[in-house]
């Protein structure tokens, strides 16, 4: 998903997500509290204003002078480590608001009820605002000729709206959009061929999240630059541009809270943390100017008459809201943001789909009935027909968001769940743990497409801002629909080709900025005979 809406940030070190089931060697399951249960009526409405209560008396663990909360997580009582998990232990041991002061005056709030996240959104004002990315954003300052503003990743107010307007039209428009699925088709196509021969020659990836880096790189390539950048070639060498790329992408999102949270003392000094940033950027740079500047000299030449199909970085390089400063740091933002997003959810995609065959097969079904030859096209009229693929990758972003949640920083007073809360609150909510609580989905750990399929048995009515794995409103993910669509064609051409099976361990998520698999992916691929 090309530029994701990174937008929860909290005061923070690096945080790095475990498993469901043990915090602090005691077993927690979803049916110990009595909140799991009658949750949705325990408080009263998020809007309410009658009696309503003081911000300090919201429930939370108890700061200490000085110090705050920090001192749980260094006693291991919490764990930065594991967001999620820690997330599910203050909803048990306080219920579905939260307030926490990891260090004196630095407050957030903690939403798990779908009204408050509701609430949330309806309050964020015209320009939300979040503390993201604020490294990414001092570098970027410090170098003018070549960045006019942070970008739309940590940018903030009035110049990240106008930002945001000029690059969104164009993304909001249909055919800009479509244009792209005989590319993504075709490069996905070649991916599937390599992994056929992988298994003619009976060779295995060690980890299979570095083929998917390479494959959604090379999408993003296509889509941002008008090119193929050749990160599916066989033999690259640790120094070539595409694997140089990923890991550029892979050292930045991995630093960034580490930069975001606590002292920030590489605002005067050049830490480790922000040296590996300041490498991973100019590179991007680098590699950004090369193929803006290049595309830019191509318009110039051009016959003004030409009426062909504008790409995006065409029509980008020829708005006039923007200039060549903006377009190079929406092209590097695309990259930092795309390769590690889509190639972590496409993972749990394959991994929920092995995990569950009968699942699997119900795609295949689906997918060869409107592709009933692998020769066949992929159209936007067939992406149109496959409902239940759609809901299977729906279901794994409820089990496997990409994130903890939405951070928002709260521009006006407002009422959470009967709390009066003041402006400038931190507010995070905490949908990877909500979206797994029986009181808002039936056996909430399993994975059950249907429930999102009206006219289903299975299908169950849910609050709509539960799941929202791009976010929601004028700060969401900016390139959904493109993400989307890339997720899905590379998705109905791995299930019409092959089988899959999983070979590895329990799979589980870490964060550092994003949620990572926790280990390898060990995936067997087996070709279908009647492919």
């Amino acid at each position: 998903m090309l530029v994701k809406q990174l937008s929860w940030s909290i005061y923070l070190p690096s945080q790095i997500c475990g498993t469901w089931q043990c915090v602090d060697k005691k077993v927690y399951s979803f049916s110990q509290s009595k909140h799991i249960h009658n949750c949705p009526h325990q408080f009263p409405t998020s809007d309410s204003t009658k009696e309503t209560k003081s911000f300090s008396l919201i429930p939370g663990p108890k700061p200490l002078p000085v110090v705050g909360n920090i001192w749980r997580y260094a006693i291991g009582e919490y764990s930065f480590d594991q967001l999620h998990v820690t997330g599910l232990k203050k909803y048990l041991q306080f219920g579905p608001i939260v307030r926490e002061e990891i260090l004196p005056g630095v407050n957030l709030l903690l939403l798990y009820r779908p009204e408050d996240i509701e609430r949330m959104y309806q309050v964020e004002g015209r320009y939300p605002s979040r503390r993201s990315h604020t490294a990414l954003e001092f570098y970027r300052l410090q170098r003018p000729h070549i960045y006019k503003s942070g970008g739309l990743l940590p940018t903030n107010g009035p110049e990240w709206h106008r930002l945001r307007q000029a690059f969104q039209r164009p993304l909001n428009m249909t055919e800009n959009i479509r244009q792209y699925i005989p590319g993504i088709d075709n490069i996905s196509c070649e991916f599937t061929e390599q992994i056929a021969t992988s298994i003619k020659n009976n060779k295995k990836s060690a980890d299979f999240l570095e083929d998917l880096s390479k494959i959604f790189l090379e999408f993003i390539g296509l889509v941002t630059f008008d090119t193929r950048l050749g990160s599916l070639l066989p033999g690259l060498t640790v120094d070539s541009c595409p694997n140089k790329l990923i890991q550029a992408a892979s050292d930045t999102n991995s630093e960034i809270l580490r930069t975001d949270n606590g002292l920030q003392f590489w605002r005067k000094w050049n830490t480790p943390a922000f040296k590996k940033i300041s490498r991973s950027q100019e590179y991007f740079e680098r590699v950004a100017l090369e193929f803006v500047n290049a595309k830019n000299a191509e318009l110039r030449s051009r016959n003004d008459q030409d009426q062909s199909q504008k790409t995006l970085l065409e029509v980008f390089l020829t708005s006039k809201d923007l200039d060549v400063k903006d377009v190079v740091t929406m092209v590097s933002d695309m990259l930092l943001a795309g390769i590690d997003t889509s190639s972590y959810s496409m993972s749990f995609i394959l991994y929920h789909l092995a995990k569950n065959p009968a699942k699997q097969e119900k795609v295949y079904e689906e997918v060869n009935r409107f592709l009933p030859k692998f020769s066949n096209i992929i159209t936007q009229d067939i992406l149109a027909e496959l409902k239940y693929l759609k809901a299977a990758v729906k279901e794994s972003f409820r089990l496997n968001p990409i994130s903890i949640g939405v951070g928002r920083i709260l521009p006006e007073d407002a009422t959470f769940s009967g709390y009066h809360c003041p402006k400038n609150t931190i507010l995070v909510s905490q949908n990877q743990v909500s979206c797994k609580l029986e009181c808002y989905f039936k056996n909430s750990l399993q994975f059950i497409p249907e429930r999102w399929i009206k006219g289903d048995p299975e299908h169950e009515k849910t609050h709509p801002y539960l799941v929202l794995p791009f976010g929601h409103g004028p700060r969401a993910c900016i390139a959904r629909r493109l993400a989307e669509q890339n997720m899905y064609i590379l998705l109905a051409r791995l299930v019409k080709r092959f089988h899959i099976e999983w070979n590895g361990a329990e799979l589980d998520v870490r964060s550092q900025l994003i949620n990572r698999p926790d280990g390898p992916l060990k995936f067997s691929f087996t070709e279908r005979t009647d492919y």
